[in-house]
């Protein structure tokens, strides 16, 4: 009987992509501890895994490149060459080019071969001696393995009959996996997000429960109050001993006995549904060690890419979160890096004038905060400076000079999250397009229900705290009432709550605040907020405030009752009442009533709006289309870009190089300027110094579009005061489209 490969594929690719992260991890840790002996023979045993599980399996390419490292890794630990950093290079492409493989065996190509050329190099780099000539590593383009969401295991009774496919040499396990056996079970992860779905209806149900029973309570104590009234009323009359308040007590008694019964299973239940509740969720628990440790290769191949040395220190890796937050959050982590390396973190030169350390630092941690996770990522850069984001919003004419002078240093710096804007001062292909933190914003806020607060001074860095709840299945929410009606706040977005005297309420300009803690914080009744109308116009001489945040922004809400906290399952709106932007979701109270889920952020603005009425409003745009000079010697590269932005509504003007299009702006006040840079008579270059230089262009947008793609011709371009460069070899349609409507729109 022919060996069945097919059976035991799904594992070897799991494992082989363990040992893959194993690798790109051991060769980040090796770069800070160069001589550690041990994590070099893991390497070599996840290397020698790899190669010896995929022979078995007939993956020849996997083979050959696992293979041409172990090579490598061998000659490392065995002192015939030095762990240099082109070493470390060409082994990073080697787990890079496994991952690949590894992505398309999964596919369903199984005959896909090792990249000859990264082969050849690996061959070289494990015969050169330490005597040998200086070791140079050229740069080989290889396709990146998008990643793929792992299988979900969970543990079971040990006893349970599977076969394995036999590996070589698997590599030691961590000390923490180290001890006795652990049987596991392979599991769809949709089957165990449908358990974990259920698990949040039945908290959800036994929370309502809980409160029918309440209720139940009361009717028993009324019901006893009655009685005992109605018996009080017949012993006056002389009916001491009517058959109806005999009936009536022993109903009574029937009722408190069968109300104590539901009171005491109810009890019970709580342990139950919280150990359900626990140990449901600790099934789709993971570290965000999962989603932290990946970004050390990110950080490192960013900080080389812009020259920049920089100390990434990752702390609170164990700290864990639902897998379906840490699958979202990733995207946001990476926009956020990003930006802290292009233009958060100073150039060494920038550092050393401002006499800090030439490494920079980034810093990423997670703690658990309040039933909640928080996530913080801080940089030791030139942080954010409240008067470029002023500058630069009133260049993109975000909103009036006026409007702008008067808004507060929260409000300002909150114009980081618009759509489209960047406080970057040149648009490449790392970042300064404006598309990374208003993304960050709806994936945290809108989406996870989370918040996030920036905290910055210039010339000292900016940490960004993002505040998650622990998981998707049932969010933490404090429910509040005005005017009769209950809504829900999610508890990531509030503060603190509190009584104060009405007379502590005071009157600035035209909206009311309180003193807390030497800060002053604008309140707003929620029942204004909402449109409702109070039946009563009697206030108490106390007012209950609860305070919420967004960002740096706080907020003090009067309400009538603060009810209480409860974790529930919150429903997303229908599509057709998606429109609702006060609402972010919806969760079933008493009597399936629907209790609205208030968006605290939309909640701070429509306070803002009802305080200042307009203030904030958008800048009115002229409606006309913008006019856009394109400069390119190349005819065939003119008429393309052309013909993108007309069909986007633009209009275009062309000219064949520097000078004639420099003729041009002499006559006509252009609304945006493309222009490549190598052309006759004058490149693009000297053409953006010349405009800079007149009044007229001097905050007119300028776009280099060139195939150099030096980091130093980038920084030219900065110099001579560009707003976007892009290099032919990245442009597409979008691309060019996506830079022009962050400038103009």
């Amino acid at each position: 009987m022919a060996f069945d490969h097919s059976k035991f594929l799904a594992r070897f690719i799991e494992e082989a992509r363990e040992h893959c992260s194993r690798i790109s991890e051991g060769l980040l840790n090796l770069e800070k501890t160069p001589g550690d002996a041990e994590l070099l023979n893991g390497l070599f045993r996840s290397a020698h895994t790899i190669k010896g599980s995929s022979k078995m399996m007939k993956l020849t390419g996997v083979t050959t490149l696992a293979h041409k490292m172990e090579d490598v890794l061998d000659a490392v630990r065995g002192g015939k060459i030095p762990l240099a950093a082109p070493v470390s290079d060409v082994l990073f492409r080697g787990v890079d080019a496994l991952l690949a493989l590894l992505e398309r065996v999964s596919a369903g190509d199984s005959s896909t071969e090792a990249p000859g050329g990264l082969c050849d190099e690996l061959a070289q780099a494990a015969v050169i001696s330490v005597a040998g000539e200086v070791l140079t590593v050229q740069d080989i383009a290889l396709p990146v393995a998008p990643s793929i969401e792992p299988v979900k295991t969970v543990p079971v009774a040990s006893g349970v009959e599977r076969t394995t496919p036999p590996v070589a040499d698997p590599a030691p396990l961590p000390p923490a996996a180290k001890g006795r056996p652990v049987d596991y079970l392979r599991i769809n992860a949709a089957k165990l997000d449908e358990l974990i779905r259920l698990m949040g209806e039945i908290v959800s149900e036994h929370g309502r429960f809980r409160r029918h029973i309440g209720r139940l309570s009361d009717v028993e104590r009324a019901t006893a109050r009655y009685v005992t009234a109605i018996a009080g009323q017949l012993h006056k009359a002389g009916n001491q001993n009517d058959p109806l308040v005999e009936a009536g007590a022993a109903l009574q008694l029937s009722l408190r006995q069968s109300v104590r019964a539901m009171s005491d299973a109810s009890l019970m239940q709580d342990h139950l549904v919280a150990d359900l509740q626990e140990t449901s969720l600790r099934m789709r628990m993971q570290p965000l060690s999962t989603v932290f440790d990946p970004l050390r290769r990110t950080v490192r191949d960013l900080a080389h890419e812009q020259g920049k040395d920089v100390d990434f220190v990752i702390e609170g890796g164990d700290t864990e979160l639902d897998r379906k937050i840490i699958d979202r959050i990733g995207d946001s982590l990476i926009h956020m890096i990003r930006n802290s390396l292009d233009h958060g973190l100073e150039s060494a030169e920038e550092r050393a004038a401002a006499e800090k350390p030439s490494k920079g630092t980034i810093r990423l941690s997670a703690c658990y905060d309040s039933g909640c996770v928080t996530i913080s990522l801080s940089d030791d850069g030139r942080g954010l400076s409240v008067d470029k984001i002023r500058e630069k919003a009133q260049l993109k004419h975000l909103f009036s000079a006026d409007t702008l002078a008067g808004m507060s240093r929260a409000e300002i710096i909150d114009l980081i999250f618009m759509p489209g804007f960047s406080t970057s001062p040149i648009i490449t292909d790392l970042s300064g397009r404006g598309v990374g933190m208003d993304v960050v914003r709806k994936s945290i806020v809108d989406e996870l229900k989370g918040t996030i607060i920036v905290e910055t001074r210039e010339g000292d860095g900016t940490a960004f705290l993002l505040r998650l709840p622990l998981n998707l299945a049932v969010f933490p929410l404090f429910f509040i009432s005005t005017c009769g009606k209950i809504c829900a706040l999610p508890a990531t977005s509030l503060v603190e709550m509190l009584s104060v005297q009405r007379s502590e309420v005071i009157e600035i300009v035209n909206k009311r605040a309180i003193r807390l803690r030497e800060q002053i914080i604008p309140v707003e009744s929620l029942s204004a907020l909402l449109k409702l109308t109070k039946e009563s116009s009697v206030e108490s001489n106390e007012a209950l405030i609860v305070i919420i945040r967004d960002g740096e922004e706080k907020l003090g809400l009067e309400v009538d009752e603060i009810i209480g906290r409860e974790e529930m399952v919150v429903k997303s709106l229908p599509t057709h009442l998606q429109s609702l932007r006060m609402v972010s979701g919806v969760t079933i109270g008493e009597r399936d009533s629907i209790i609205n889920v208030l968006h605290v952020p939309e909640l701070i603005r429509h306070a803002r709006e009802i305080s200042e009425p307009g203030r904030l409003r958008p800048a009115i745009k002229e409606d006309r289309a913008a006019t856009v000079l394109v400069v390119d010697d190349s005819m065939n590269t003119r008429e393309i870009e052309k013909s993108i932005l007309e069909a986007y509504g633009y209009n275009v003007v062309t000219a064949e190089d520097g000078e004639e299009a420099f003729e041009k702006t002499r006559e006509v006040l252009y609304d945006l300027v493309i222009t490549d840079v190598e052309m006759p008579r004058l490149d693009g270059f000297s053409l953006t110094e010349r405009l800079r230089a007149d009044d007229r262009y001097r905050h007119i947008p300028v776009i280099i579009v060139t195939s150099r793609e030096k980091e130093e011709d980038k920084k030219r371009g900065i110099t001579v005061g560009a707003n976007a460069y892009i290099v032919k070899g990245a442009f597409d349609q979008s691309n060019l489209i996506e830079t022009v409507r962050s400038l103009i729109g």
